[in-house]
């Protein structure tokens, strides 16, 4: 282990000055500066058989890389929302690709997975479910947010945009498991992508509420007085919530695939197995979402037909209602000519005839109508 740890401190400073050259971001980096001086670092320690080897304290990278190059272990680097020139010292430091670095550093990424040479570069989705009393055609469901993994034989660097997704929980729940903490760097990935996939599970159960919601609505009958149908502009709202929603899971489907049945040099054995169970509940996940999406697209059209019905609806009363008021404007329209000689104009009873036979044409009319359910 020492000759590798030697090895690698030689490697290392010699591909630097190369690795810099090849990216922007490494243009104004000073190797006299601490890479450290950011603030987007969060969190940095070195964990030595599952332990944390400086509990309550955060070390400086360069420092925790040379803790880790003199005694083996090592080291978890959190950070969030680091600038080019904040990561640049980070990235030389522990020798990151330029293209993964670029990712991690712009955020908005497909997740995925991806290696470069001795690092997995890991990009998750992470989903936040967002209260709301009401669900209206301008709410917001789901909120993202990234978390990048760069995983090395002996680094693991987070990377966290957005205002969700902390991993302080992770870290601490992992710290009190000494002999999980203990199988190394790729513990620490198979965490963190069981917490991202733990989070898509609970926002599921979520969302499944509020299309319960919306589906009762659409189906149940009416009050009186009360607009039929629902607003198409909140089911539509819901849905494209739903689609971002599945663009997180989706894309992911495939990592976790290769995570949990391919070998890899940086993945120990024993953890791969955990990578199963994280990769069947992201395929419950999957499904739940793809149906989701189909019973929206459901839903909508139901809303629609709804609408459709209730327009048919509304026509065949107007249309009933002319037709009975047809008959008094047709039978006044001819009694309202002036002809000097007309059958009974000048008749006692004529006028009461006429006011009978327009009531009588117009009640049958109306009962015909309601019994065939016009009216």
């Amino acid at each position: 282990m020492s000759m590798i740890r030697d090895l690698r401190a030689v490697v290392r400073p010699a591909l630097r000055p190369a690795f810099r050259k090849t990216s922007p971001a490494y243009s104004n980096y000073d190797a006299t500066r601490d890479p450290s001086a950011s603030s987007a670092v969060v969190d940095c320690a070195v964990y030595r058989d599952g332990r944390r080897v400086q509990r309550g304290v955060c070390l400086t990278p360069r420092e925790a890389m040379r803790q880790v190059r003199d005694g083996g272990g090592f080291a978890w680097i959190g950070l969030h929302e680091p600038t080019e020139e904040e990561f640049a010292g980070i990235a030389a430091e522990f020798g990151l690709h330029p293209l993964a670095v670029e990712d991690a550093v712009h955020a908005h990424q497909r997740p995925k997975l991806e290696r470069y040479d001795d690092t997995l570069f890991t990009v998750f989705k992470t989903i936040h479910y967002v209260e709301h009393a009401e669900l209206t055609a301008t709410s917001e469901v789901v909120e993202t947010g990234e978390v990048m993994c760069f995983t090395g034989p002996d680094f693991v660097i987070t990377v966290r945009h957005g205002g969700q997704g902390s991993l302080k929980e992770l870290r601490h729940r992992l710290q009190d498991d000494p002999e999980l903490l203990g199988k190394g760097p790729s513990a620490v990935l198979h965490s963190i992508a069981d917490h991202v996939v733990d989070g898509y599970l609970s926002v599921a159960a979520a969302v499944q509420d509020d299309i319960d919601v919306v589906e009762t609505e659409v189906f149940a009958a009416p009050a009186k007085g009360s607009p039929r149908g629902v607003d198409a502009g909140r089911i539509y709202q819901l849905k494209r919530e739903v689609l971002e929603f599945k663009r997180a899971v989706t894309p992911l489907l495939r990592p976790m695939q290769l995570l949990s049945e391919r070998p890899m040099r940086l993945v120990d054995p024993d953890i791969q197995k955990y990578f199963r169970d994280v990769s069947d509940h992201l395929e419950r996940v999957h499904e739940q979402v793809v149906g989701f999406d189909e019973l929206l697209n459901s839903i909508l059209q139901a809303n629609l037909a709804q609408a459709t019905v209730a327009q048919n609806e509304d026509m065949r009363k107007i249309t009933a209602w002319a037709g009975i008021i047809a008959v008094p404007t047709m039978i006044c329209g001819v009694y309202g000519m002036n002809f000097d000689h007309m059958p009974e104009l000048h008749w006692k009873y004529g006028y009461p005839m006429v006011m009978g036979a327009i009531v009588g044409i117009c009640f049958t009319i109306h009962r015909a109508l309601h019994r065939n359910g016009w009216l």
